[in-house]
């Protein structure tokens, strides 16, 4: 079987190509994609094939199968590369990517030595939980169980630092108050408060602080340090010190920068994972939407029986209203089909005996059955399957303190090592000398350094949902300010995605008839007509519209009401599978549907209807056409009305490249190629072509793509910035880097929000290193205590929260 040179999706007969292009194609979109891409600076055609395949160590062996997880208990970027390790010794798995952002693995196994059910537990261990992603009670479980590790940590936090604020710290500086006046030696004497503050700092450390310890283990393992690393040493050598210097009697604790430094880590952390949670929640929802049973035709009748069963050469049974739940060909039965959740399409296109039709595109107005092709594969499968693979094989955008930890933290280490050696070598009381390598860990403890990005992206993520953005992936922040081309998706994005009813031409009262009709029917463009002669009819009761009827039979446009009775009830209804329908409205016969379809039974179409048919067509919309008793009376045109906004949105982003990409003919994009602030529109491409489009368009720089609908899933989540619209479907708002809910004017103030934001961050963390050039000499030279050094981190890290209160959208933003 031949495939597409760049989606990889099967070719007709005879396959698109193009004298002077290399390979063969699908479609003509895919066939300009790759001409577009090849002409792209330092890509050459055979570019384009090889990052179609450029994950090519990603294809699974022949004997082998792949699965994707939801994997609890990643707590940094180090736990990939840990979790790919451990994977990787157990019998049967072949191959685990770990993706930290997202939480999700990618395992590619035997199943001849361990089976799919059985991958979760092998997983599994080391404190990390693997799940299969539509297991919701899990992720609830989860959720809950770090809530219980806040809440708990919480509570000791509560009852520590009262003793420090209103005893400990004023009797360290001096100031008497009372608490030492109690004689030790009784059960009520100091040390029976400062053992209690010592047990319920335990608890912070070993109960709410364990993800933070585990993920310093992890580092060690895989010898990688990361921030978890240092983090856990501060914590952990303060409270051992602490707990020394209390079993010697001494009561200069340092317990309160254990408690300090665990839960704001924590805290950050559970913010982190409700952000990262956003990221596959509705991911989950695709993979559990998928069409599971399809009704098979056998000898016998029918039979229930799972997808899976299914093999090439069966028939289906696809009743209307049903998805076919798998790819394959028209054996009996002619149908309009609704492919846009897969196509973009708007408009749904019919199919006879011998026409090829995509699983998972809804049979509208009558049954088809299907006969399974050689492939036995869906691609609404086949997208799942693709959203997975990128988001759970794309390597974890590492956050910029675990880049700068690989240094830092063994730099501090030797540091506090060195100057405790050269304190004691220089004779200062053991006691003194791991006071000083103590405060050179504490005043490094990188609290402003974890808060710098967190508090930054969650000022980011309230002035976006002060304007109806919602951030769904932080590293839109760093990527969307240096965005090179803009894509935009056609239906739904550019246009409302849903069809209307645009204009009318002829005989307007003749729609009356036809909309009773037409309330017998499932074809989308019936319940356009519907709903636009119900909504005039409402009109037409306002005195101030009805002066504004056209009476002249001539084209109108939709917004003219209609000045007619209450629609009556159709009777005698008769479907035409593809084409129509037809019925009796008060007597007279009416058939609606296609040029041919009325021609047979109402006779010629009048030249001046015909030309409004010409023009509809050639605009790409769809012209339904209306007999009454044997003559055509009207036409309305329907199709996918263009959103008010979409010049003003395009003239927003025109100082980058600006592509529309779609799934509909040429000539649904007319309207698009002619502005001025389009630089190219690529017509007729699939999802697979989709994607390949935005990775060749993304070699040449950072590239957003704007969408709305399933089809375009894949191309978003492999976008370096995806936005999606808030009304469009839940897969796409999934793979999604952002949420625009207001409307198609706020991509332009996503990319605002982005640079603020970026901006931001930058700011924090500049002063978080500014901090510890400063501090840590002065720690290092015992010009300051670990009193100090808690205070002057706590400052620090103050400076930080404030930085991020400040909007980082300015109004005349």
């Amino acid at each position: 079987m031949t495939t597409c040179s760049l989606c990889d999706l099967p070719t007709p007969e005879t396959p698109v190509t193009a004298d002077g292009v290399e390979g063969s194609f699908c479609c003509r979109g895919c066939l300009e994609v790759h001409e577009a891409l090849a002409g792209i600076d330092g890509v050459d055609g055979d570019d384009v094939a090889e990052r179609a395949n450029q994950s090519a160590v990603r294809e699974v062996p022949d004997d082998a199968e792949e699965a994707f997880l939801t994997v609890d208990g990643m707590h940094c970027s180090t736990c990939e590369g840990f979790l790919g390790l451990l994977g990787e010794r157990e019998a049967g798995i072949l191959g685990l990517e770990a993706n930290y952002a997202t939480d999700t693995a990618r395992v590619v196994y035997d199943p001849d030595v361990v089976t799919l059910e059985e991958l979760p537990e092998r997983v599994s261990g080391h404190g990390y939980s693997a799940r299969f992603p539509d297991e919701d009670g899990n992720e609830r479980r989860r959720d809950d169980e770090i809530m219980q590790r806040l809440v708990l940590g919480g509570l000791m936090t509560l009852l520590i630092k009262p003793w420090y604020l209103f005893f400990l710290y004023p009797s360290y500086v001096g100031i008497e108050t009372g608490i030492f006046e109690v004689d030790a030696t009784t059960v009520f004497g100091v040390y029976y408060p400062l053992i209690m503050i010592g047990l319920m700092t335990t608890v912070v450390l070993f109960y709410t602080g364990y993800p933070v310890l585990r993920g310093a283990y992890v580092s060690l393992r895989v010898g990688q340090p990361n921030m978890d690393l240092l983090i856990a040493i501060a914590a952990v050598a303060a409270y051992a010190y602490s707990t020394v210097a209390l079993a010697m009697g001494s009561t200069h604790l340092y317990y309160d920068v254990t408690v300090a430094v665990i839960m704001v880590v924590t805290l950050g952390t559970y913010y982190e994972r409700k952000v990262k949670r956003r990221a596959t929640d509705l991911l989950s929802n695709l993979t559990a939407a998928r069409v599971r049973e399809a009704t098979r035709r056998t000898d016998d009748g029918t039979e229930t029986v799972p997808v899976d069963d299914l093999e090439p050469g069966d028939e289906v049974v696809v009743r209307p209203g049903e998805r076919a739940p798998i790819d394959a060909t028209v054996l009996e039965g002619t149908a309009a089909v609704d492919e846009s959740v897969l196509t973009g399409e708007s408009l749904p296109v019919t199919k006879a005996v011998g026409d090829d039709v995509v699983g998972g595109a809804i049979v509208t107005d009558s049954a088809l059955v299907l006969e399974v092709g050689d492939e036995a594969e869906s691609t609404l499968d086949r997208i799942a399957t693709l959203l997975w693979e990128i988001q759970s094989g794309s390597p974890g955008v590492q956050r910029f303190a675990d880049k700068l930890a690989t240094i830092f933290v063994p730099l501090v280490l030797t540091l506090a090592t060195v100057v405790t050696a050269y304190r004691l070598w220089m004779g200062t009381a053991p006691a003194d000398a791991l006071l000083t390598g103590l405060t050179v860990l504490v005043v490094s403890c990188p609290c402003a350094m974890g808060l710098a990005t967190p508090l930054a992206v969650a000022s980011g993520l309230r002035d976006g949902l002060e304007r109806g953005i919602v951030v769904t992936n932080a590293a839109l922040f760093e990527s969307a300010p240096d965005a090179d081309t803009v894509v935009f998706d056609k239906t739904g994005t550019l246009t409302e995605g849903e069809m209307d009813v645009l204009e009318v031409a002829g005989d307007r009262a003749a729609l009356r008839k036809a909309a009773a009709v037409e309330r017998f029917s499932e074809h989308p463009a019936a319940a356009a007509l519907v709903a636009f002669v119900e909504d005039d009819l409402e009109a037409t009761d306002d005195p101030r519209r009805a002066d504004a009827v056209a009476t002249d039979g001539g084209v109108a446009p939709a917004s003219a009401p209609l000045e007619v009775d209450r629609p009556s009830e159709a009777t005698d209804f008769e479907r035409h599978p593809g084409e129509g329908v037809s019925g009796v409205v008060d007597g007279e016969r009416i058939v609606v549907g296609t040029e041919a379809l009325v021609e047979r039974h109402a006779g010629p179409v009048p030249d001046g209807l015909r030309e409004t048919i010409e023009d509809a067509l050639e605009g790409g919309q769809l012209p339904v056409v209306v007999g009454v008793d044997g003559v055509v009376r009207a036409v309305a045109i329907v199709g996918d009305r263009a959103r008010d906004e979409w010049r003003d949105v395009l003239e927003g982003v025109r100082d980058r490249e600006v592509v529309v990409l779609t799934g509909d003919d040429e000539a649904a994009t007319e309207r698009f190629r002619d502005h001025p602030a389009v630089d190219r529109v690529f017509a007729g491409v699939p999802p697979d072509g989709k994607v390949e489009t935005v990775r060749g368009l993304s070699a040449g720089g950072v590239t957003t793509m704007v969408g709305d609908g399933t089809n375009d899933a894949p191309a978003l989540a492999v976008a370096d910035v995806g936005i999606a619209l808030g009304n469009g479907t839940a897969r796409a708002a999934d793979a999604a880097d952002a949420i625009v809910t207001d409307g198609l004017e706020d991509v332009r103030t996503v990319f605002d929000l982005a640079s603020g934001t970026r901006r931001r961050i930058r700011e924090n963390v500049c002063w978080a290193l500014l901090y510890n050039a400063m501090a840590i000499p002065l720690a290092a030279l015992g010009l300051i205590n670990p009193l100090f050094a808690a205070i002057a981190m706590a400052t620090s890290s103050l400076i930080v929260v404030k930085n991020s209160s400040r909007p980082v959208v300015r109004d005349e933003d």
